[in-house]
């Protein structure tokens, strides 16, 4: 498709970028114009493929066009426990509920419970996801057949998966699909073994591979941690040789300073999930002194069980207000640091570099934010009015790789949205009745 997207607000998150009037076009999977519309004879000219007969134009109405948020942890196929296991302390909720369902849960029913999750992703702007779930392959079979972007996160722990299973999917997962890459995961270290993890670093040594997993979410699992090795769980994964080729760490409420250097000296991403930490009791990342310390920073909602929405636009309010509070400071975590980790940030934790901003060369993933809501009015400041006043409501266009797959309240997945919410019943009605 050849699209040109015109008469917009252009938001490209490149540093020191103010937004602009403008136009993008897209020409397959690849945004081959970005700017202000006076040069285009110019880039026509210098480039021979580039022409003006556009399958498609849009006129943006003046309306914005940004690169889409990346949800950079979550559990997609948690879908069906959206409101089942509510009002629970973390370790109870995943000993006592989560886990036994996830027992009766097949690979298939993952896949349809995904999609339903994808359709929520794009009504939020998200046009990438870290999705660490059970089963990687029907995940992917999903955001395939949909033309989700995912980055699929491996979940090792004594129960599921193996290291096996993780080396098969760096593998598969290499070339398969452009919408689908891989990252070897744990899912913390209070659910593996010792020698597990050490199987584990083996395999991270020997395909020089970032790893993923939960961290440091509560004081309990810091505190047992401590008791069984007499350090944090980051300086134990650090001296298990897990983070030598970076990662991402999911939560990092409760990290201290030598953690933090870890992290930063590493190159290990801190994940904030701040509906879930709130929702759980679990408590509030020190995102100050993780951006202090020049940890990357990136944003996920964690699973629509604990959550229970997938919004970026919740998590971004969260993120700042959350910091603001535990500061006492009401200049901590500005909106456009905000907007850096829901994109740019995200992007790089992802491994996903050409996704992060909008720019000549780079991959068409992006969103349009509109501006004719009232509660984007007046346009004082435009991002500032995305972080602290904007909703789902205002996501009016979300493109993935090219493709238009939400627009006006409209999908383009390939399936109609109520046969996916049929098949999702039938698998509730069976598991949990």
């Amino acid at each position: 498709m050849k699209i040109r997207l015109y008469n917009a607000r252009i938001l490209t998150m490149q540093q020191d970028e103010e937004i602009f009037h403008g136009e993008v076009w897209i020409y397959g999977e690849r945004i081959v114009y970005v700017g202000d519309g006076t040069d285009t004879e110019e880039v026509c000219n210098r480039n021979n493929t580039i022409g003006k007969i556009w399958d498609r134009e849009i006129d943006c109405q003046g309306n914005l066009l940004m690169p889409g948020f990346k949800d950079v942890h979550t559990h997609s196929g948690m879908t069906l426990l959206r409101s089942y296991a509510d009002d629970l302390p973390l370790h109870d909720w995943l000993n006592k509920q989560i886990f036994p369902v996830e027992a009766k849960m097949t690979g298939e029913d993952i896949r349809i419970l995904t999609k339903l999750a994808i359709l929520e992703y794009l009504t939020s702007g998200i046009t990438a996801i870290g999705d660490m779930y059970l089963t990687p392959h029907t995940i992917a079979e999903a955001c395939k057949e949909m033309g989700m972007r995912c980055v699929i996160i491996g979940t090792l722990n004594n129960y599921v998966q193996s290291v096996k299973l993780q080396e098969e999917c760096i593998l598969r997962y290499r070339e398969d699909d452009p919408l689908l890459s891989f990252i070897p995961g744990i899912h913390a270290e209070y659910t593996c073994s010792k020698e597990l993890l050490k199987d584990m670093a083996e395999l991270v040594h020997t395909y020089k591979t970032p790893v993923f997993t939960h961290l440091s979410e509560t004081e309990k699992e810091v505190r047992e941690c401590q008791e069984r090795y007499g350090m944090t769980p980051v300086a134990f994964l650090e001296q298990m040789g897990l983070f030598d080729y970076g990662g991402a760490g999911h939560h990092c409420v409760y990290v201290t300073k030598e953690d933090m250097q870890i992290l930063a000296r590493k190159g290990v991403s801190a994940v904030t999930n701040p509906a879930s930490n709130l929702k759980l009791a679990s408590g509030v990342a020190p995102i100050t002194e993780l951006w202090k310390a020049g940890v990357n920073i990136a944003i996920g909602t964690d699973g629509p069980a604990s959550n229970n929405c997938l919004d970026m636009f919740r998590e971004m309010f969260l993120v700042t207000g959350l910091a603001k509070m535990r500061e006492h400071d009401a200049a901590a975590v500005k909106a456009g640091e905000v907007l850096q980790m829901a994109t740019v940030n995200g992007a790089k934790a992802l491994q996903l570099a050409d996704v992060d901003v909008l720019a000549e060369g780079k991959l068409a993933d992006m969103i349009m934010i509109d501006l004719h809501q009232p509660n984007m009015q007046p346009l004082q400041n435009i991002a500032n009015n995305v972080v602290y006043s904007g909703s789902k409501q205002n996501v009016k266009m979300t493109m993935i790789h090219g493709k238009i797959l939400y627009e006006n309240g409209i999908f383009s997945v390939g399936e109609e949205p109520e046969a996916i919410y049929a098949q999702v019943y039938k698998i509730q009605k069976r598991i949990t009745g």
